[in-house]
């Protein structure tokens, strides 16, 4: 199973492509998708949703796991990240792929085991899982992948996370 995990975001938004077999991982693709803030915001969601597309056209996953907004403090932060999200989803959408959300703290409790983990554990657990030599850079391509492994190992209950309707 191709599955394909995101970290959505505007100015940097992380991805990672994994083919999922008999519980065994091969990494194929990861990256980020990055913008410029001297860009105009539409601008901006345009070159995001255009460059989803690409990778879904040419990688063709089965699935897409992406992380849920985790908001804090700054709204005006968090609205453009909600529209740049809204973006990755469309782009997912039009190309009918199936499509997970996970929260951060589903994201770590599938990874290392425990919900309250910190980062610098999940992106050892990545390598780990991954057999990668070192953790991707820059930490929106690790959490990307760490969507992908995420979906991997609930797929047993992938039906529960499915985005079925807003």
């Amino acid at each position: 199973m191709i599955i394909f995990g995101i970290d959505p975001g505007l100015a940097i938004s992380g991805y990672g492509i994994l083919n999922y077999i008999g519980n065994k991982f091969e990494v194929i693709e990861y990256g980020a998708v990055i913008t410029e803030s001297c860009e105009e915001f539409p601008k901006r969601l345009k070159k995001i949703y255009d460059c989803y597309t690409d990778l879904f056209e040419m990688y063709k996953p089965e699935a897409v796991a992406i992380e849920e907004l985790f908001y804090n403090k700054n709204v005006k932060t968090a609205i453009a990240v909600a529209q740049a999200r809204g973006v990755h989803l469309l782009a997912a959408e039009n190309k009918n792929i199936p499509l997970y959300e996970y929260t951060p703290l589903q994201i770590k409790q599938g990874l290392v085991g425990y919900g309250r983990a910190d980062k610098r554990q999940v992106q050892e657990m990545i390598k780990v899982i991954l057999k990668l030599d070192k953790i991707p850079q820059p930490d929106d391509v690790a959490d990307g992948l760490a969507a992908a492994i995420c979906h991997a190992h609930s797929l047993k209950f992938a039906d529960n996370f499915r985005i079925l309707k807003y």
